[in-house]
């Protein structure tokens, strides 16, 4: 498998990186050099955060991907291959194609087989297997194997959001072996080992302000803030609207621009 990281290329890289160039073609092309989809000829082309190609870039793509042909960078010559494209992206594509900066047509050739891959918040199942995982891995590349991992810190893995993915995961179980002391592994202070901390209950008074207001809101919603009158919301909460409109005040609820 040929592998090309789009993102890590800059525009003007890019193309020479997919399709080569000829001698001459820019300055410092001292040589001519075959391009990606060369090499992947008869094989398998990875692109990596294909979301990150310019437009421009898009159209030369798309015709590879249609008629298997292409051009070098400064070259006249055609060359036809046959190579097997696996894209993936990180980038909800389909947004990108209504925004305009990914073309819909290549959207939709590059989407033969498509494959999902979920948030990690959405299969904490897979929480665990990774973890180990990991673990074995970096304990030995740093020197500190991990031969225990305890219950509640796999349960504060798992009640975690990781907005990070697996990255993430992977940055927090290599920060835990660096500052762990033992083969057990331990979470060091931080949003993953606070996750399991609840927030203070309510008092009752607090609690009984808490459903007013939501209770008051919903009634004025439902009025669209008439309070007097029939049918208005203090005839509804069986108050005087005097009396309402205080404790509108005392709540802090605001009428919506």
């Amino acid at each position: 498998m040929i592998k090309v990281n789009c993102a890590a290329l800059s525009p003007t890289l890019i193309e020479t990186e997919l399709f080569g160039h000829e001698k001459g073609a820019y300055t410092g092309a001292l040589s001519r050099q075959a391009g990606r989809f060369e090499l992947a000829d008869g094989s398998t082309l990875f692109l990596d955060e294909v979301g990150e190609l310019p437009l421009d870039l898009q159209t030369k793509l798309l015709r590879v991907l249609q008629d298997g042909q292409f051009e070098r960078v400064g070259g006249t010559k055609t060359f036809q291959v046959a190579v097997r494209v696996i894209a993936a992206s990180n980038r909800d594509l389909a947004k990108a194609v209504t925004d305009g900066t990914f073309r819909e047509d290549l959207y939709y050739r590059l989407g033969g087989f498509p494959i999902v891959v979920p948030p990690l918040r959405e299969r904490t199942d897979d929480i665990p297997v990774l973890t180990w995982a990991f673990a074995k891995q970096l304990g030995v590349a740093i020197g500190k194997p991990v031969e225990r991992i305890p219950q509640a810190v796999m349960e504060a893995l798992q009640r975690y959001a990781w907005p990070g993915n697996v990255r993430e995961l992977r940055n927090a179980i290599e920060r835990a072996i660096i500052l762990g002391d033992s083969s057990t592994l331990r979470l060091p202070p931080g949003p993953v080992n606070d996750s399991h901390k609840e927030e203070s209950p309510l008092t009752l008074e607090e609690a009984e302000q808490s459903y007013m207001r939501a209770h008051i809101s919903k009634v004025l919603e439902r009025t669209r803030w008439r309070i007097r009158g029939a049918g208005g919301a203090a005839e509804i909460l069986a108050l005087k609207p005097t009396t309402l409109e205080a404790r509108i005040r005392k709540l802090g609820l605001r009428r919506p621009a």
